[in-house]
């Protein structure tokens, strides 16, 4: 009875060994959780490139117009308001984005902070940054910092990112120009 049990419990065994139907569905299981991990990454990293470009073009495009138009110092929200009407990728640009405008002295050249003042929806509003409108011929650095939700918060690339403590992440973009004379 014994030696008959064993020998259909081996019997089995060895029939399951050879039996291949179902492989394709643990390597699904296996495979999919990891796939789909680059999937979402490769989204966000998308969506992310994009904002950021966005950023960096409309603070281009703004930058040029206050350069070009002589004798034009726009005020903190009018800058705003140029660089949010051409990034139309960065959601609620008004309220997500800061300006730090800096005269510097290119003959005497000291670096920009590495700490940058950004929006935080989990803070109280804090007020205008550093921003001071150049004078003629002054060279004068524009700091834009926007913040955003990432699309899938704490999965992918998202979740590696560094975020503030309301989970937005940062886009900074610089851009210099000089001030044209009145």
């Amino acid at each position: 009875e014994v030696d008959t049990m064993i020998h259909k419990f081996v019997h089995r065994l060895s029939r399951f060994r050879h039996d291949d139907s179902g492989h394709a569905s643990i390597e699904f299981a296996i495979m999919f959780p990891i796939l789909f991990y680059f999937l979402l990454s490769a989204i966000e990293l998308g969506i992310m490139n994009l904002r950021d470009s966005m950023l960096e073009r409309s603070l281009d495009i703004a930058v040029r117009e206050v350069r070009i138009t002589t004798g034009f110092q726009p005020s903190h929200q009018e800058l705003k308001v140029m660089i949010c009407d051409e990034a139309g990728m960065i959601p609620d640009c008004l309220n997500n984005l800061l300006l730090e405008m800096v005269q510097k002295d290119p003959r005497n050249w000291t670096d920009l902070s590495n700490s940058t003042n950004c929006t935080n929806r989990a803070e109280e509003t804090h007020p205008v940054t550093t921003f001071t409108p150049g004078q003629d011929n002054e060279l004068m650095i524009l700091r834009a910092c926007a913040k955003y939700e990432p699309m899938f918060n704490n999965y992918g690339l998202a979740g590696l990112l560094s975020k503030d403590s309301s989970g937005d992440i940062s886009l900074i973009a610089i851009s210099a120009f000089v001030q044209e004379p009145k």
